[in-house]
């Protein structure tokens, strides 16, 4: 089964990342919180979630040191924007080059973030920074948290089959690391310190172009689970709150939610031979293995991400995308179609497909 290809669906030309220069081996981050926790019980209860976290290396906005003494939201935030807006220029001036996309062909800009806070947004910064043209439609997306990626890639889509004429830029930065608070010692803090990082991609899609076409897009929330998943605002910054849940909502939910979705869309399970997951922790992967019917330890891109580059939030779908394109260029393989998914604060699951047909 396949469905018939609008005319109109864009194709992804190309992505590229960025992350900060800043890079630490896990376990030197481990001995970092555990200076700053002390010998706190309940640090010391869940301090095998670094070594069981699947991640090697992670890459940092700030260094180490500057955890050690108490920063407030203006701190943050100012050291977010900074960082934020060159990661989304280096990623975005690269994917531009490796297009062959000029900046006056820029039609519309999606940029996706959660961990900080930009007004004027982050768009129209990267518009003075690059010299993009004066008429760019600008679609800032906040609040998706982990599941930014996907439904960024599909709202550029979306303004792309609309402007057949323009090529759109999507950028995406998440900067975790910056909302660590020294003085929490609450199960969330301590395991978004084993996970999070820092991590920034673009792309460029447009009508009529190279590469694979983004041929559907759409969403799955499951009721009554506000509180699966999320940012807290606390006085010196945003909360990470986790469900110990979310492993088995997704094994049980996730694969009935996608077959819904591409059933809608004229494709079965078994047309999908790609499948382009967001790296959340090792239980999050195993539970999309499960999810997907697939054997374990089979989302090999997502857990070389996760262990390369730590959990960056909604940029990670992407480095595991560039993976699994670039694997599938080099090695000649033959794929019909990708699905692309992601979860994060709804609790909603983003879905994508991409075809080469």
């Amino acid at each position: 089964m396949s469905p018939a290809r609008a005319p109109s669906a864009p194709n992804l030309l190309g992505i590229a990342t960025a992350v900060p220069a800043m890079s630490l081996a896990q376990e030197e981050i481990a001995a970092q919180a555990e200076a700053l926790f002390g010998a706190a019980p309940e640090f010391e209860r869940l301090r095998p979630v670094f070594a069981n976290s699947g991640i090697g290396h992670r890459h940092g906005a700030v260094p180490l040191d500057w955890y050690e003494r108490p920063r407030g939201w203006a701190d943050r935030n100012e050291r977010y924007l900074a960082v934020a807006l060159d990661l989304v220029e280096r990623a975005a001036g690269r994917v531009l080059d490796e297009t062959g996309t000029a900046a006056d062909d820029i039609g519309a800009i999606v940029a996706v973030s959660t961990t900080g806070i930009a007004t004027p947004s982050l768009d129209a910064r990267l518009m003075e920074r690059m010299r993009l043209p004066r008429t760019v439609q600008r679609l800032p997306i906040f609040g998706l948290g982990c599941a930014g990626g996907a439904i960024g890639l599909a709202r550029a889509a979306t303004l792309a089959a609309a402007t057949p004429d323009k090529a759109v830029l999507l950028v995406v930065v998440e900067l975790c690391s910056l909302w660590f608070r020294r003085r929490d010692l609450s199960k969330g803090n301590i395991v978004g310190t084993a996970l999070f990082a820092d991590g920034a991609a673009a792309a460029v899609l447009r009508c009529g172009g190279e590469g694979p076409a983004v041929i559907a897009a759409g969403e799955h929330t499951w009721p009554d689970t506000l509180d699966v998943m999320g940012w807290e605002v606390a006085d010196d910054g945003l909360k990470a709150v986790f469900s110990r849940d979310i492993p088995k909502l997704v094994t049980a939910e996730l694969g009935r939610a996608a077959r819904a979705f591409l059933a809608g869309h004229g494709l079965r399970p078994s047309d999908i031979d790609r499948f382009v997951c967001h790296p959340g922790g090792p239980k999050v992967i195993a539970a999309c293995e499960a999810a997907f019917g697939l054997g374990p330890g089979a989302l090999v891109e997502a857990r070389a991400v996760l262990r390369a580059f730590g959990n960056m939030s909604a940029a990670s779908v992407l480095f595991v995308l560039v993976r699994v394109l670039d694997k599938a260029r080099r090695n000649r393989e033959e794929w019909r179609h990708a699905l692309v998914t992601a979860l994060g604060p709804g609790f909603t699951a983003g879905f994508a497909v991409l075809t080469r047909e």
